[in-house]
């Protein structure tokens, strides 16, 4: 039987720690998993043994020892079995070494709960008062939007800074192949690229040093949660949780080992079964066993990195995303057993008589690929399969005279700092020491649900760049442009995320410390290795924590968190600021001293606290603006909470993005009118003069009822069409009275 991940949890909405019993926590079991442990109950009355066979990672040494505790389990007729994957030999090995339950690995999991209920419980509230309600505050997620925060100040902050790039075709005496060179160094600015451009024009060119050394590639060793993560990001374009899902039903099917682990660690059995396919499939010359060592503190040499359970599968029947999860995994544990790729580099330096700089010319012939045959890992610069080409250069000596076809000068800018992707996230963090395999997938969800963090889409700004080009004796300019500055998919805080940062970073320095986070983590590990008192470790942070929280939800600020007093209006002097209101960033014209009561505008997308100016936030009390009739009703164009919309009579239409809501004409507002009424006629397959409440409606997912504010399903066969008044009341009536199914969400951890 499955109890479904955990049976009991702190309370949701209560504190559920009694501090004077050394933070002890209360724990309920929540009003949808009663049914389920009265059966779980009354099965392991009945049973000779009971076999506990959660994760065997923290959290599921708790979920064991929950079950235990609640269940009221017999402890001579118990036993715990853990296993890193789902096979049969797996699991009988286990069934043959059981063991107790880890109450070090249990203490460790319930430190790290209280803590986080700790920080959460105390720290919202200040949230709330001080900046707005419902916002939320938590240990490890607080520190990963304070990166993506950070990050964001360093682009704003960045000066971009032009510089030239210099290459040329050159063609070796008595070649007729080309060579492309590069300058080795960059030119600072024009004059100084039109200055050797020029030089070029009439400079001789010889080889001079020419070295060819042999290169050797390792393999990449094979995947823990985190560079899985990564790599499925950067391959396959999965985000983390997506990663983290698909690998749930990987190994909950028997294709790979737990997937969530920080071991590079391969066991014996493994490695053996690697060699043999290895050996038989691609060839003896193709291995190299290779037995890799966790670096990062706190891993579990013990447990094993992802790997397939069955190396002789190749491929496995299963959705499109399991098949390609499984065939990277597959690629990446057998890579990491083969031999090193060995390359032949060569490297050509090309002297310039009149001038001190000199082209470089580099060429790789791969001699043996090895495990390149099977796997090339991806960088996050590239987001794709590094090029295993070869690169070849004729063959040039010392002192060889070479021709110049053409020299090209482009001028280039210095780049901004990388946006983090999930995946480049979850690598910081882990450099950092901050969280853990199990965590990462759900702190990046949970910094995006609360929306102090989005995947944005920045357009980038034209810009323009210059190309110097000398060819056949002469020299030319031209002007091209480039989009910079875009971004797709990155992660980028909202003004809610960048303010609640700033404000714990000024209040909650050390909650908001890296290291800090980092240490908390280390003291975690000790306690899973009976090293340390989970309670001393809560006792020596809520001791400084708790009067930091009194002292700050105590302070009278002059203004509200976040709040930017942007100027006054000219025209009636009032003062007009900007902040996070209830309902997002706003801006506010007037003051709450005033006997008359201010003015709010919703910012519009795009718009930023830290960024709009006086006369844009302005602008935004030009609404709502009336176009004029249509159809004796009033077009209206207003800002609301979900964006800009048109309001004609009582229907409301949402206004494209592409389109401004201070600058949409007549005409433009009366076709998007017309268009959504044409869409919400296709939508009603029928209507009924008698009720007007009921109405059978066509949906994303097919045809259903709506009455009241409620939807009901049709049931299959049923022709919606023909469906009477009488048809629907019966359909609606039988739904209401049927009795509440019990959902059981399957949780990330069983």
């Amino acid at each position: 039987m499955s109890s479904y991940g955990h049976i009991r949890d702190l309370h949701k909405k209560d504190f559920s720690i009694d501090i004077e019993k050394g933070y002890e926590p209360i724990y309920e079991i929540p009003s949808e998993k009663k049914e389920l442990v009265a059966n779980l109950k009354k099965e392991a009355k009945q049973a000779d043994m009971v076999w506990l066979a959660s994760d065997e990672d923290r959290e599921g040494e708790a979920i064991a020892w929950h079950l235990y505790e609640v269940l009221g389990l017999d402890a001579s007729k118990t036993k715990r079995i853990v296993f890193h994957e789902i096979t049969k030999s797996a699991i009988l090995y286990a069934i043959e070494n059981p063991r107790d339950i880890d109450i070090n690995l249990v203490d460790a999991q319930q430190a790290r709960r209280v803590l986080d209920r700790i920080v959460g419980f105390e720290l919202s509230p200040v949230l709330w008062r001080k900046i707005k309600p419902a916002l939320s505050a938590g240990r490890v997620q607080s520190v990963a939007v304070r990166l993506i925060v950070d990050r964001e100040k360093e682009i704003n902050a960045f000066k971009s800074e032009e510089y030239y790039r210099i290459v040329s075709k050159m063609q070796p005496a008595g070649s007729n192949t080309t060579v492309d060179a590069e300058l080795s160094q960059r030119l600072p600015d024009e004059d100084a690229a039109l200055d050797f451009v020029e030089a070029c024009r009439t400079a001789k060119f010889t080889v001079g040093e020419v070295t060819v050394k042999p290169v050797k590639r390792t393999p990449a060793p094979p995947f823990t949660t985190s560079t899985l993560q990564q790599e499925a990001a950067r391959k396959l374009g999965f985000s983390v949780a997506q990663t983290m899902m698909v690998a749930q039903k990987l190994y909950e099917s028997g294709h790979i080992t737990y997937m969530r682990t920080d071991s590079v660690n391969l066991s014996s059995l493994a490695i053996n079964t690697i060699s043999a396919e290895i050996k038989q499939n691609i060839g003896e010359e193709y291995l190299k066993v290779r037995k890799y060592h966790t670096n990062s503190k706190g891993a579990q040499e013990a447990h094993e990195a992802i790997r397939p359970t069955y190396i002789n599968e190749h491929e496995i029947s299963g959705t499109a995303q399991e098949k390609k999860l499984y065939s990277l995994i597959w690629k990446r544990t057998i890579a990491s057993q083969m031999a090193d790729a060995i390359m032949e580099r060569t490297n050509v330096d090309i002297d310039i008589d009149c001038r001190k700089e000199k082209f470089t010319a580099t060429g790789e012939v791969i001699k043996f690929d090895g495990f390149l045959k099977v796997y090339i890992e991806s960088t996050d610069e590239d987001g794709s399969d590094n090029s295993s080409e070869t690169n070849l250069l004729p063959a040039m000596k010392k002192g060889m005279t070479m021709t110049a076809e053409s020299v090209t000068a482009t001028q280039r800018f210095t780049q901004q700092p990388p946006r983090y992707t999930e995946a480049s996230l979850v690598k910081k963090l882990e450099e950092l020491g901050i969280g853990r395999p199990s965590t990462y997938a759900p702190t990046i969800s949970t910094i995006q649900n609360r929306e102090y963090v989005m995947k944005g889409e920045k357009k980038g700004e034209p810009r323009d760049y210059k190309i110097i080009t000398l060819k056949n004796d002469k020299i030319s300019k031209k002007t091209n442009t480039e989009t910079t500055g875009m971004d797709k998919g990155k992660l980028i805080p909202t003004d809610t995320g960048t303010i609640v940062n700033d404000f714990l970073q000024q209040y909650f320095p050390s909650i908001m410390d890296y290291n800090f986070t980092a240490r908390i983590e280390e003291e975690f590990d000790e306690v899973a290795e009976g090293k340390m008192k989970w309670n001393d470790s809560i006792d020596k942070f809520y001791t400084k924590f708790h009067p930091n929280v009194d002292e700050v939800a105590h302070l009278r600020l002059e203004h509200k968190v976040g709040e930017r007093i942007l100027g006054n209006d000219p025209k009636t002097g009032k003062p007009v600021s900007v902040k996070i209101g209830r309902f997002g960033p706003l801006v506010q014209l007037g003051s709450t001293d005033d006997a008359e009561k201010p003015l709010f505008a919703s910012l519009l997308k795009g718009q930023s606290v830290n960024s709009i100016t006086l006369d844009e936030a302005l602008k935004l009390f030009d609404m709502p603006r009336n176009l004029g009739n249509y159809e004796d009703a009033d077009l209206i164009v207003a800002i609301g909470r979900f964006g800009p919309y048109i309001k004609h009579g009582s229907k409301f239409v949402s206004i494209p993005k592409d389109m401004s809501p201070q600058s949409i004409s007549y005409d433009e507002a009366v076709a998007l009118v017309v268009k959504k009424r044409e869409e919400d006629a296709q939508k009603v397959v029928k209507k009924f003069e008698e009720n007007p409440d009921m109405e059978i409606l066509n949906g994303r997912y097919g045809v259903y009822i709506a009455y009241k504010k409620k939807n009901y399903k049709i049931p299959k066969g049923v022709d919606a069409a023909n469906l009477s008044l009488d048809d629907c009341l019966k359909i609606v009536n039988d739904e209401a009275s049927a009795p509440k199914k019990t959902v059981r969400r399957r949780t990330a951890k069983k």
